[in-house]
C-alpha cells in the first residue's frame, strides 16, 4: 500500500519465528451494541527480515452474524495459511499486509525487543482488530522457566453483545511445576461499575512447543476454559487467548512480569482495544514519559479506530501517574509496570472496559554525518510523540545530528534556505525557520498531499541525511504551552473581550484566569489549509484574513465552546490563531481546553478557570484576531524543549 514511499531501512527488526494473535470485530451498523462478526487468528509467522512474510497452519475461529437478532451460526476453523509483506522504518514504525483481509495493512510499531503491536485503523472493511506477535525464545520457555510474579488484563468480546463484554485482571504466580497460583480474578461486565470477583484456585499449566497452556475452572462470570499464553524472548511479557475449540475464542490477553518499584521513562509503543456501552475502538501509537519527579506525565499520540472505521483520528492526549509499587489506579483504568519499565499495561474499570500494551521503543542507531532521528519529527507546539503524523502548513521540530554548521534564525517571510541548510517534505522545499546542529524548526509545505506519505530529508550544505518518512494529515493541532513540553497551561492571551478585567494581550494563568463570556487567543500550529492561500514561509495576511478550510472545533471539559476565528495569525509566518470564548457551566480551577479538526482531536491542554469580574467593569467588546504579542510563543519552537527521546 506504501510501499513506494515509505521508509524499510527498518525490515530487520522483525526477522525469524514469531508467535502471534489476532482479534477481528465487525461491529453491527443495524442493531447498535452487537458484533456482526469476529475473527481470531494465532499460531506462528515468520519474516524473512527483507520483508516478506508467511504463516504456515496457524489457527483461526470465524463466526459470522455473531447478533442476537441473527443467532448464532457455529466457528469455521481449521489451519490458516497465507503470506504477506511488511515494511518497517528505523523507528520500529511501519506496517504489515493484513492476513486475514485482503488489500488492508495493520499499522504498527516494533519495539526494543523486537515485539510487533498494531491495529489495522485505517481499514476499508469496517472492522476493529488488534495485533501482537512476539520473536520465539531461544531456548523455549519451559515449565521450569514460568516463574515469578505476573499480572494479566484480559478483554473478551466472545458474546457478541456489549452488555456481556468483559475486562478482567487477575494475577498469576507460576511454580515452575505446573501451578499457575492464580489469585482472585476481578472484572467487570457490559456497563457495570461495580465488579465482579471470581476464585482461581488450583490452576494447573503446562507447555507445548514454547506456549503454556492454563485451564481455568468454570466457576464464575468472568474467565473459564483453556488460555494460550505466548512469551517475549526475555521472558517479561506474555500475551495470548483462549484457542479456537474454547467457547470463548475473541479475548485478548496481555501480562507482565513484576518486580518491586520500576520505572516508567522515554518512549513507547502501545495498541490497545476500548469498548463503552457498545461504542468499539482499537488503536495504535506511542506515548512520550516527560522526565521529571512523580506524578509522571505522559504525552501521547493514538491512531484510533471508532466502531469499525466510523471515525478514524488521531488523537493526543496527557496522563499522569503515580506508581504505588508497580501499579496505579485512576476512575478509567489500572495500570501495571513490568519488570525495569520495559512493559506497561492496562485494564478497563467498569463501564470502560478494554486494555492496552505499552512496549519500550529501540534505539536507532545514529548515523554518520548529517542524522535525521526516525522519531525526532514532532509537532513544535504539542511535542506530541512521532506517530503524530505531520499536516500541511504545520510548524514541525527537527530532531538530530550535524543538521547545520551553527545557529541561524530566519526573519519574516521564512527562507527554504537558512546557513546553507534545506529541508524538503514530500519532494517539496520547506520554509525554514531555525536551524542549529541538533534542530530546525520548519513549516510543512502547502502543496504535501493529504493522505499521502511524506518523505522528510535535510540537506546541509550539499550532504543529505538519512530519509524520515510520516503519515499526512488534514490536520495536526498542536498549542504551545507555558511549560515548553506540550503539557500544562497553554500559551493563551486575553483579548480584552468580554467579562475580564485582565490586560490585554497578557498570559491567562493562575494569578490572571480565564473567565466565563470572555474571548481569548489560543496560539498553535497543525490547523491546515487556509484560504486565501498564502506562498510557504510568508505570513498571515492582515488584510483578508487567511481562515482554515478545515473546520475547527474545540470544547471545555466536554462543553462546547464558541470558534470566533481559527486561521494564520496576521503578520506572523507558521503560527496559526484560535480566538475561542469561554462558555458557561466550567467550574473555576484548571479546565481541559480539547480541539478538533475533522481527522484529530487533542485533550492535553489545560486552561485555569477564575470568577468574572462585577456588571459594569467589562472592557469594549471589540472582536480582532490581531494579538498583538504573539512573536514570543513563535520563539519556542526554536527552543529545544526537553523532548527526552532515545535519539
Amino acid at each position: 500500500m506504501y510501499a513506494q514511499s515509505w521508509d524499510n531501512s527498518g525490515n530487520g527488526m522483525l526477522n525469524g519465528r514469531y508467535y502471534f494473535r489476532q482479534v477481528y470485530y465487525l461491529p453491527d451498523t443495524t442493531y447498535a451494541g452487537y458484533l456482526d462478526e469476529a475473527v481470531t487468528v494465532y499460531g506462528n509467522i515468520t519474516f524473512d527480515g527483507n520483508g516478506n512474510y508467511s504463516i504456515t497452519a496457524a489457527d483461526n475461529a470465524q463466526l459470522l452474524d455473531y447478533s442476537y437478532y441473527y443467532g448464532e451460526v457455529a466457528p469455521n476453523s481449521g489451519a490458516f495459511t497465507t503470506t504477506g509483506t511488511y515494511s518497517i522504518a528505523a523507528s520500529g514504525y511501519g506496517f504489515i499486509s493484513s492476513p486475514y483481509s485482503t488489500g488492508d495493512v495493520i499499522s504498527g510499531l516494533v519495539s526494543t525487543q523486537g515485539i510487533f503491536v498494531g491495529s489495522s485503523t485505517d481499514n476499508v472493511n469496517g472492522y476493529n482488530d488488534m495485533m501482537v506477535a512476539a520473536p520465539l525464545a531461544s531456548p523455549a520457555p519451559t515449565a521450569s522457566s514460568f516463574t515469578g510474579s505476573w499480572w494479566c488484563a484480559d478483554v473478551d468480546l466472545s458474546s457478541g453483545q456489549a452488555t456481556s463484554a468483559l475486562s478482567l485482571q487477575f494475577a498469576l504466580n507460576p511454580d515452575g511445576n505446573g501451578n499457575l497460583n492464580a489469585g482472585v480474578v476481578t472484572g467487570y461486565a457490559g456497563v457495570q461499575t461495580a465488579p465482579y470477583s471470581q476464585t482461581a484456585g488450583g490452576v494447573k499449566y503446562q507447555f507445548s512447543n514454547g506456549a503454556a497452556i492454563a485451564t481455568f475452572a468454570t466457576n464464575g462470570t468472568l474467565i473459564a476454559g483453556q488460555k494460550y499464553f505466548y512469551f517475549s524472548k526475555d521472558g517479561n511479557f506474555m500475551f495470548g487467548g483462549s484457542p479456537i475449540t474454547s467457547s470463548t475464542p475473541f479475548d485478548f490477553i496481555v501480562g507482565v512480569k513484576t518486580t518491586s518499584n520500576p520505572t516508567l521513562s522515554g518512549l513507547y509503543y502501545q495498541a490497545g482495544i476500548d469498548e463503552y456501552a457498545g461504542n468499539l475502538d482499537t488503536y495504535f501509537g506511542s506515548f512520550n514519559v516527560i522526565a521529571g519527579a512523580a506524578p509522571q506525565t505522559f504525552l501521547g499520540h493514538e491512531r484510533v479506530d471508532d466502531f469499525g472505521g466510523s471515525s478514524v483520528y488521531d488523537y493526543t492526549y496527557e496522563d499522569t501517574i503515580s506508581l504505588t509499587g508497580n501499579t496505579f489506579t485512576n476512575s478509567y483504568a489500572k495500570y501495571v509496570v513490568g519488570a525495569s519499565g520495559a512493559v506497561e499495561i492496562t485494564t478497563g474499570i467498569g463501564p470502560y472496559l478494554g486494555l492496552s500494551v505499552g512496549l519500550q521503543a529501540p534505539t536507532p542507531a545514529v548515523g554518520a554525518g548529517v542524522y535525521l532521528s526516525p522519531m525526532g519529527v514532532v509537532n513544535s507546539g504539542s511535542n506530541a510523540p512521532f506517530t503524530a503524523g505531520i499536516a500541511p502548513g504545520e510548524l514541525l521540530t527537527l530532531y538530530g545530528q550535524n543538521l547545520a554548521a551553527a545557529t541561524q534564525v530566519a526573519g519574516i517571510p521564512f527562507p527554504t534556505s537558512l546557513g546553507n541548510v534545506q529541508v524538503t517534505i514530500g519532494g517539496f522545499p520547506a520554509a525554514i525557520y531555525y536551524v542549529s546542529a541538533g534542530q530546525i524548526s520548519a513549516i510543512v509545505p502547502y502543496e504535501v498531499t493529504v493522505g499521502s506519505i511524506a518523505q522528510i530529508q535535510v540537506n546541509n550544505n550539499g550532504s543529505l541525511s538519512n530519509v524520515v518518512t510520516n503519515y499526512v494529515a488534514n490536520t495536526a493541532p498542536g498549542v504551545f504551552t507555558q511549560n515548553q513540553n506540550g503539557t500544562g497551561y497553554g500559551e493563551i492571551v486575553h483579548l480584552g473581550i468580554g467579562n475580564s478585567a485582565a490586560a490585554v494581550g497578557s498570559i491567562v494563568s493562575d494569578a490572571n484566569p480565564a473567565v466565563v463570556g470572555e474571548t481569548l487567543s489560543v496560539y498553535l500550529t497543525g490547523l491546515g489549509a487556509v484560504s486565501p492561500a498564502i506562498t510557504d514561509g510568508a505570513p498571515g495576511p492582515s488584510g483578508t484574513l487567511s481562515q482554515t478550510t478545515n473546520t475547527i472545533t474545540l470544547d471545555f471539559n466536554g462543553t462546547t465552546g464558541t470558534n470566533d476565528f481559527a486561521g494564520l495569525a496576521p503578520g506572523f509566518s507558521g503560527l496559526y490563531q484560535l480566538n475561542v470564548t469561554v462558555p458557561t457551566g466550567l467550574t473555576n480551577g484548571p479546565n481541559f481546553l480539547d480541539i478538533g479538526g475533522p481527522d484529530s482531536y487533542m485533550g492535553y491542554l489545560l486552561i485555569p478557570i477564575g470568577t468574572a469580574v462585577a456588571s459594569g467593569t467589562e472592557t469594549a467588546n471589540v472582536r480582532t484576531p490581531v494579538d498583538p504579542v504573539p512573536v514570543k510563543f513563535l520563539k519556542r519552537a526554536k527552543q529545544s524543549p526537553g523532548l527526552r527521546r532515545k535519539q
